[in-house]
C-alpha cells in the first residue's frame, strides 16, 4: 500500500470516529505506546532490558575469552606439530570458534545473567520499590521476556543460518590440523537409494575432478527389476544451472518389459540423478556446517536412501529450535529464584542458578546421546530438557508472590 492510499484510509477511519486526522493518529499512537498515555515499554522496562542484555553480553565476553585461552593451551601441541599457520589459527579457527561457542552455551549465559543482575536488584531493594508502586510479578516479567525474545531470535538466526556457514572453515581446520584426518578426496564402492525404488552404485569417485567410474543404476517396481543402467564413467556437471545434473559416458540401458527386454547404448547421456558429490562423502561434524533448510533436505534424502547415522543430523536440526526456546524457560526460572531479597545475599541464588544451568546442559547432552545411540525418538529426546525445566519454571512461578 502506498503512503497516499494509507493516509486516505486513516482519513476515512478518522471521519467514522468523529475526529480529525491529527487527533485520530494521536490517539492511535497513544494506544500502541508511541506517544503519551501509558507506553508498552516504559522507563523501568528499558532499564531492566538494558541490565539484562548488558550483563548477558558481559558474561559471554568473559567466558569466551577464558574458553579461547584454555582451548589454545589444550591444542597448542597439536597445532605446533601440524605446523598450522598463525593466520589460519586466528581467522579460520578462532574467529569462527567464538560465535559457535557463544551460541552453543547461550542458555547458560542467559540463566546466569538473569540470576546475577536480578539478585543484585533484589539486594538493592529495587524490586521491592517496583512492587510498592503496584507492579505485579507478571508485569515485572514483561521486560525479561522481551529481552529473552531478542536473545532467542538472535540465537536462532545465528545458529540456523549464519554460524553453519562459518563452521565450514572451522571444521575443515580441525580435521586437517587437530584431528589430522585431511580432506577426503575419493571414495570407493558407494551404494545408495537416490529415489523411491532407484538404487545407484559407484565403484570409485574422485571429488576433485567430480567424476567416477563403474556406475550402475537399478530401478525396481513392486520389488522387481525393470531397468538396469551401466556406464563406464560418470561426471557431475558443475556448470549447469540446475542441481543434480550428471553426464554418463559409454552407457548401456537394459529395460525389462515382461518377457521382453529393450537394449539401448550410447557414448554420452545427460541425465538428472537425485544425488550430489557431497552426498557420497561424510565429514566429521558435518551437521554443524549445514543451515536449517540444508539439514531438512539432507535428512529427507538420507532417510529415503536408508542411510545410517541420520539421527545425528536430526538431533542437530531439532536443537536449532529447542535452544532458542530455552531462553524463555530459563529466564522465568531465573527471575522466580532471584526476585526476592534473601538474608544470605545473592550468593545462594547464583549458586542455585549455576547448578541448574549445568543440570540443563547435562540433561541436554544425555538426551541427545540416547537419541543417537539408543534409538529414542529424536524430537522427544531433544525437547526433554525444555519440558522438564518448563515444569520447574511453572512451579516456581506459582510459588512466587504475585
Amino acid at each position: 500500500m502506498s503512503i497516499p492510499s494509507l493516509l486516505q484510509t486513516f482519513r476515512r477511519l478518522a471521519v467514522r470516529s468523529g475526529k480529525s486526522l491529527w487527533h485520530f493518529l494521536k490517539s492511535l499512537s497513544e494506544k500502541v505506546g508511541l506517544t503519551g498515555g501509558k507506553p508498552v515499554i516504559g522507563r523501568i522496562d528499558r532499564y531492566i532490558i538494558y541490565k539484562f542484555l548488558s550483563t548477558y553480553i558481559f558474561l559471554i565476553t568473559i567466558i569466551v575469552v577464558i574458553a579461547v585461552i584454555f582451548d589454545y593451551n589444550e591444542k597448542i601441541d597439536k597445532l605446533t606439530v601440524s605446523h598450522a599457520p598463525m593466520q589460519k589459527i586466528i581467522f579460520d579457527y578462532y574467529v569462527n570458534f567464538i560465535p559457535y561457542f557463544a551460541n552453543l552455551f547461550s542458555p547458560l549465559f542467559v540463566f546466569i545473567a538473569v540470576i546475577f543482575f536480578t539478585s543484585k536488584l533484589a539486594d538493592n531493594s529495587e524490586i521491592i520499590a517496583m512492587k510498592s508502586t503496584g507492579m505485579s510479578f507478571r508485569r515485572l516479567l514483561r521486560p525479561y521476556m522481551v529481552s529473552a525474545g531478542i536473545i532467542a531470535l538472535a540465537t536462532f538466526i545465528l545458529g540456523a543460518y549464519v554460524i553453519p556457514q562459518s563452521n565450514v572453515s572451522r571444521v575443515n581446520f580441525e580435521n586437517r590440523y587437530i584431528r589430522k584426518r585431511g580432506e577426503i578426496t575419493s571414495v570407493d564402492n558407494v551404494q545408495m537409494q537416490v529415489d523411491t525404488g532407484v538404487v545407484a552404485y559407484i565403484t570409485h569417485f574422485d571429488n576433485i575432478t567430480k567424476s567416477g567410474y563403474g556406475f550402475s543404476l537399478d530401478k525396481f517396481e513392486n520389488k522387481k527389476l525393470v531397468s538396469h543402467l551401466t556406464a563406464q564413467r560418470i561426471e557431475y556437471d558443475t556448470l549447469s544451472e540446475r542441481r543434480f545434473s550428471w553426464t554418463l559416458r559409454d552407457y548401456h540401458i537394459r529395460t525389462l518389459q515382461g518377457m521382453r527386454e529393450k537394449l539401448e547404448s550410447g557414448n554420452r547421456l545427460d541425465t538428472m540423478l537425485l544425488m550430489e558429490p557431497k552426498d557420497l562423502f561424510y565429514v566429521r561434524n558435518q551437521q554443524e556446517t549445514m543451515t536449517v533448510p540444508q539439514l531438512k533436505e539432507f535428512i529427507g534424502r538420507q532417510k529415503l536412501r536408508g542411510a545410517a547415522g541420520v539421527s545425528t543430523f536430526e538431533v542437530e536440526y531439532h536443537k536449532r529450535f529447542a535452544t532458542p526456546f530455552a531462553a524463555f524457560i530459563l529466564t522465568l526460572i531465573g527471575v522466580s529464584l532471584s526476585c526476592e531479597k534473601r538474608k544470605g545475599g545473592m550468593g545462594a541464588s547464583i549458586g542455585v542458578g549455576i547448578a541448574l544451568s549445568f543440570a540443563y546442559i547435562l540433561f541436554q547432552t544425555i538426551s541427545a546421546t540416547f537419541a543417537i545411540n539408543a534409538g529414542w525418538p529424536v524430537m522427544i529426546s531433544v525437547w526433554i530438557p525444555n519440558i522438564i525445566f518448563a515444569i520447574i519454571a511453572f512451579v516456581l512461578f506459582r510459588r512466587t508472590p504475585q
